[in-house]
């Protein structure tokens, strides 16, 4: 299809007779370019394993790929042209070895199940694999005085769900003991800190694709006051949010509809928007780390 072409579409609200027209430019379709792909990865692979080690580089790995994954069949579903995950390497200054992944989506979305789907879906798969690593690496973790723990351990942040799976991983421990986190927990705690920040309810974030899917165009209160809360956390408590707020503010306060603006969510996908949210405010750290 000619990039320069206007396609115009035409539908009715219902139980009204007038047809509102709605002109899309049509932009060029996302090229998967499967070499970029893989260098990335490798790249990633070695700066997350220079950041901390192997089994921390599998683990984190293995969570941003389902993520983007989840994203990416949830586009194949819908027909909404989407490419493979690219992966960010970045080894130094940065706690993670990594930015991240990303996939290219272009088009339309169809609907307001289509944008829940594919919203929803890659924080759910993200997740899925961050809590048996939070387990699993804090049943591997070792147990020391706080005596024993140095400056040069990184103090993170504990969300409720962290603080619950801790429990049941390792039970109650003294305050007078620390845990030195095994990589592979270090990597379920960065997993459900990457799902909390996607699930942030505002713009084009993951979370802002399922509050829109699931309140319209009333989502923007919402949005606006989850802003505002992050821009009053980045203020008083920590300052690390500062850029996010910034960038949000400027790019993701708005969220374009899809096609079918009008046809409502179902009673599941709306019953697994509430739980996506308890699992957002479970997760969700003001200070995730702590010097």
């Amino acid at each position: 299809m000619n990039n320069d072409i206007n396609e115009e579409i035409q539908y009715v609200y219902p139980q009204q007779r007038t047809k509102p027209r709605f002109n899309f430019n049509i932009k060029p379709l996302p090229i998967d370019k499967p070499y970029i792909n893989l260098i990335l990865l490798i790249a990633t692979i070695f700066s997350t394993w220079l950041t901390i080690d192997f089994t921390y580089s599998i683990a984190i790995i293995s969570i941003l790929f389902a993520h983007e994954m989840g994203h990416y069949i949830m586009c194949r579903r819908y027909g909404v042209p989407a490419t493979l995950p690219f992966f960010i390497p970045f080894p130094f200054l940065n706690p993670f070895g990594t930015m991240g992944a990303i996939i290219q989506m272009r088009g339309y979305i169809p609907s307001r199940k289509a944008l829940f789907d594919i919203g929803a879906a890659g924080p759910i798969a993200g997740f899925i694999l961050s809590v048996p690593a939070i387990y699993f690496g804090l049943k591997w973790s070792t147990i020391v005085p706080s005596s024993e723990v140095g400056t040069q351990y990184l103090i993170l942040g504990e969300p409720l769900l962290f603080k619950i799976i801790s429990y049941f991983a390792v039970g109650n421990i003294s305050n007078n003991y620390e845990i030195i986190t095994h990589p592979v927990g270090y990597a379920g705690w960065a997993g459900l800190f990457v799902t909390s920040l996607n699930l942030l309810p505002i713009g084009q974030l993951d979370g802002g694709h399922i509050i829109y899917s699931m309140f319209g165009h009333k989502a923007r209160l919402i949005s606006f006051s989850f802003l505002a809360m992050l821009g009053i956390i980045a203020l008083f408590f920590y300052p690390g949010w500062a850029l996010l707020f910034i960038l949000l503010l400027i790019l993701g306060r708005k969220h374009p509809a899809p096609i079918d603006d009008f046809t409502l969510l179902d009673k599941k996908r709306r019953l697994l928007g509430y739980i996506i949210f308890i699992i957002f405010l479970t997760s969700f750290t003001p200070v995730p780390f702590k010097f």
